[in-house]
């Protein structure tokens, strides 16, 4: 079982930044690919970015250069740091968690942009 805990979310108003946190525990493979991924509502679930455990990095063409991925191996935890927000970022925001089949979603974390 491997368990993630997000936080970071929150109320920003248009052009500011915030930075989601994503803890990940429990029985973890040392090759795997962390992402983070949102869902606004009536809309289905996209992906925001990925990094892998070699650091191989994506993003979506909607938030390049804006927003970066990172990852602390020694702390377990992903981040995103969100620059520019815009009100059509406003979604849950989820990670997730894929190793050699696995994959595990953590219960997201509600990010808001608007005046």
């Amino acid at each position: 079982q491997v368990q993630l805990v997000e936080s970071g979310g929150g109320l920003v108003q248009p052009g500011g930044s915030l930075r989601l946190s994503c803890v990940l525990s429990g029985n973890i493979f040392y090759t795997y690919t962390m992402g983070w991924y949102r869902q606004a509502p009536g809309e289905q679930r996209e992906m925001v970015a990925t990094i892998t455990s070699s650091q191989n990095i994506s993003y979506a063409d909607f938030v390049k250069g804006r927003f970066t991925i990172s990852r602390d191996a020694a702390k377990n935890t992903v981040y995103l740091q969100m620059n520019s927000l815009k009100p059509e970022d406003t979604a849950v925001y989820y990670c997730n968690y894929r190793a050699w089949g696995q994959e595990y979603w953590g219960q997201g974390t509600q990010v808001t942009v608007s005046s």
